[in-house]
């Protein structure tokens, strides 16, 4: 969970962060949810690392099923998001899962 997205994606591309994708060469991002507060990206991670891989396979392709790196085109998204909305970028919590 982060709430600056931009600056993770930098940090687990560029090895900064001790870890599982450090230690695996995952720098992919291939899954990401909004949550609209802290505790919800909480609760929603917390739940989706008990999940079975096959589970977590099966989220990822329902929206990416040639598990593209989203963060080559996630701001471009993110800003058609919250056009029209009245809802500001800070006040989105981007919940990330990167397993390739």
């Amino acid at each position: 969970m982060t709430n600056d997205l931009q600056r993770r994606i930098y940090e687990h591309k560029n090895n900064l962060i001790e870890g599982f994708t450090k230690k695996y060469n995952a720098h992919k991002l291939v899954y990401y949810g909004l949550c609209n507060d802290v505790n919800s990206a909480i609760l929603r991670e917390k739940r989706l690392k008990k999940w079975y891989r096959k589970w977590k396979i099966e989220l990822i392709e329902e929206s990416n099923p040639e598990w593209k790196d989203l963060s080559e085109n996630f701001f471009c998204k993110m800003d058609s998001h919250f056009r029209g909305n009245d809802k500001k970028s800070e006040d989105v919590i981007p919940v990330k899962h990167v397993l390739t």
